[in-house]
């Protein structure tokens, strides 16, 4: 099998291969890689296959020659291996066709683990090859952070900086991150939102000679290998139904309900993907209003998608325009300068075809949470409360089943599920003695130069 080639969705760096896609995460002309033709899955090939199985069906379509098909099997074994259950990412019936997609059984109790886990070993593989070192900078809304330590903690020759946003990530998310006692792991909390983190760790990348000398990449969800992943359990999922289903997908960074894209243009059928957001609702008024604008980040009870600027909504953008990298280059600058642009009727005709969005209110998320306990009797995190929220009001007009991604477990959110219920969700025993570690984080103004600065003097010397 030929390598898959990856082009930029700015269009103005050279084609690379799947090892160096994964190894660099942005490309050099600030865009975002995407397969240069989408590999077409046949989707009866894939049913009954357990996840490990379909995980590889899927990747090695986009891996090509990069890595044996031992080496890639034997990485997604591995990855698989840590998580609690069976069946990685299992469905469970809610309501009357109303399923949660349950993606919160592994090492940090949120959907991040599933592709985090197979990313970071595969990255450690390909260093290894190379004989070099990476400096991995992860901005977090929550999660990411605490599944890149799980997954590159500890790795020789990988240095791991995560940046989230002080006091407004909750205490679990925190110390998940805090506590992990690896030498090669630094945490710094920034003084500002996730998207004075997102911008910071974008423009580090856009400082070609610094990132060149700490041989700086990604991981999180701009890290084309992340949605790579993701978009195994839309395969397993729709699988498991024996039917297409339309996916409620609470949204942050676009990168998880991206994946169900992908997943369609590779074959799957899907009959409509919904975004969840919560009161930041830039990407419900793009896709209802047609005008992508940033504000000031709101925080809510759903810290995760506390977000304004969805990176990965560049990736739909440059698929609604007939993957013209010209129109996406400039919009995308038009963007960054002015924070909003208006959306060409011909592309927000595009994105409606394939997307619904739905905003829900903090009220609207306790009472969410406080109704699926008393009618079902479990606890659901708030994330996953605001895309159930979202299902009620797709469900009266949705053909087929509805299926809600679960995306991180009620122990988490603690505060939230106790203000809703009553109730503190009980840790899981992996995380059983989580108050008790001492935590260590260096708490920074969101300036590039003092995080540049912070990095540079952590970073090993070859």
């Amino acid at each position: 099998m030929s390598g898959m080639r990856f082009i930029s969705t700015r269009g103005q760096a050279p084609a690379d291969s799947f090892e160096d896609v994964l190894l660099t995460g942005l490309a050099p002309d600030g865009g975002l890689y995407m397969p240069e033709v989408w590999p077409r899955i046949d989707v009866s090939k894939a049913d009954g296959k357990s996840y490990a199985a379909a995980a590889f069906a899927v990747l090695k379509q986009f891996s090509g020659d990069s890595f044996s098909d031992a080496e890639l099997k034997a990485d997604i074994d591995a990855a698989y291996s840590c998580f609690d259950g069976l069946g990685i990412a299992p469905l469970s019936e809610i309501g009357d066709g109303l399923y949660l997609l349950e993606l919160f059984h592994g090492p940090t109790l949120a959907f991040k683990d599933i592709a985090m886990q197979v990313l970071g070993r595969l990255f450690a593989r390909a260093l290894a090859k190379r004989g070099g070192q990476a400096t991995v900078v992860a901005a977090t809304s929550g999660d990411t952070g605490s599944a890149a330590i799980a997954a590159l903690g500890g790795l020789p020759n990988i240095g791991v900086f995560v940046v989230h946003p002080h006091g407004r990530v909750s205490e679990v998310q925190r110390r998940q991150m805090t506590t992990a006692d690896f030498p090669n792991v630094h945490n710094i909390a920034l003084e500002g939102s996730f998207d004075d983190a997102q911008t910071i760790v974008k423009e580090l990348f856009a400082d070609t000679a610094f990132a060149n000398s700490v041989h700086l990449t990604a991981v999180n969800s701009i890290n084309f290998v992340r949605i790579a992943a993701q978009c195994v359990y839309y395969f397993t999922a729709t699988s498991q139904l024996g039917m297409p289903a339309t996916y409620v997908v609470p949204t942050g960074n676009f990168g998880d309900v991206f994946a169900g894209e992908a997943a369609m243009r590779m074959g799957l059928p899907i009959n409509k993907l919904v975004v969840a957001t919560n009161a930041n609702d830039i990407m419900a008024r793009a896709l209802n209003e047609g005008v992508y604008a940033a504000g000031d980040a709101q925080q809510t009870l759903s810290p995760s998608m506390d977000i304004q600027v969805a990176s990965n909504f560049e990736r739909a953008l440059f698929e609604a325009s007939g993957r013209d990298a010209d129109w996406t280059r400039d919009t995308m600058a038009a963007f960054a300068r002015d924070r909003r642009i208006v959306l060409p009727a011909n592309i927000h005709a595009a994105l409606a075809e394939r997307y619904a969005a739905f905003r829900t209110s903090d009220e609207e998320t306790l009472a969410t949470i406080r109704r699926v306990h008393a009618e079902t009797g479990r606890l659901i995190d708030p994330h996953t409360a605001v895309a159930v929220a979202a299902a009620g009001q797709v469900r009266g007009i949705a053909e087929g089943p509805v299926v809600v991604l679960s995306t991180a477990h009620p122990a988490k959110f603690p505060d939230a599920i106790q203000q809703a219920t009553g109730q503190i969700p009980a840790l899981p025993p992996r995380l059983r003695d989580l108050y008790q570690k001492p935590e260590k984080m260096t708490v920074l103004a969101p300036e590039l130069g003092l995080v540049r600065a912070h990095i540079a003097a952590r970073v090993p010397v070859p």
